[in-house]
């Protein structure tokens, strides 16, 4: 029952090239940026990740995505990436974008072990009509594009069918974790980290404060330890190292500034 591995590089020492991941967080929140580190370090390529973003700041999977390591995304946001946007034009990378919150449930389902569901999100779209540009040619041309999807009309509303995604690893972070593997999540960083688990066949958590099992009040975790695999301490250096995308601070007199 003790998941615990001795570090980083161990903990994904079996993601080789062409696996697919799902990685937890949003923009820089939640960001499994020690274990992304540790996968870069590995040298590992070709890789499907599946995650809300690719990456900000040059930290998170865009340390991936710069080195070239990750042939295909699965994601909802580009954002203010340029390097995601400059090879998605170019036609370096395949990126399949999903409506938010179909992705976060595609990953639930897919842990969950339903096949498939119906959503209203995307009808009446190219998310269901198909034609999305996953693959430019370099050239302003399209290379490969979305199929469409089944709709299918409940009660007199239309729906799309949408498909689980399974993963080969999922790598995720929390904020505390017993050696079982049961998670709990700090505020925002909540966001994708849970289904990103659910979804992987083979999870990966780094936590910043690890426990003994008992410690966690029960009614307090937020993901069980069976969707765990592995688990690994960061240090107190590495817990604390968090980036800010967005910075909003008060100037004299009361007005706020924002920074970036």
């Amino acid at each position: 029952m003790d998941k615990v591995v001795a570090s980083a590089a161990e903990a994904v020492a079996d993601i080789r090239d062409g696996a697919s991941i799902a990685v937890g967080g949003f923009g820089l929140s939640g960001v499994p940026t020690v274990l992304v580190k540790a996968l870069h370090e590995l040298g590992s390529a070709g890789l499907s990740v599946v995650s809300n973003n690719c990456g900000a700041m040059d930290a998170g999977l865009a340390v991936l995505l710069s080195a070239g390591r990750i042939a295909r995304v699965t994601g909802s946001y580009i954002g203010a990436n340029k390097e995601f946007a400059r090879q998605y034009l170019a036609g370096e990378l395949e990126v399949e974008l999903i409506p938010q919150g179909t992705l976060a449930e595609r990953l639930r389902t897919g842990g969950c072990g339903i096949p498939a569901f119906y959503t209203p999100a995307g009808v009446g779209t190219q998310v269901a009509e198909g034609g999305l540009p996953w693959r430019y040619d370099g050239q302003g041309g399209i290379a490969l594009s979305s199929p469409p999807k089944e709709v299918r009309e409940f009660d007199g509303t239309a729906y799309v069918l949408e498909r689980a995604i399974r993963t080969d690893f999922a790598l995720v972070r929390a904020a505390r974790g017993d050696r079982h593997g049961n998670l709990v999540f700090g505020k925002s960083s909540r966001n994708f980290n849970p289904v990103a688990a659910m979804a992987g066949r083979v999870t990966i958590a780094e936590v910043e404060e690890l426990v003994e099992p008992g410690e966690l009040d029960p009614d307090a975790v937020h993901l069980p330890g069976i969707f765990v695999q592995r688990v690994i301490a960061l240090t107190p250096q590495e817990a604390a190292d968090k980036m800010i995308e967005q910075r909003t601070v008060s100037e004299p007199g009361g007005q706020r500034a924002v920074g970036h």
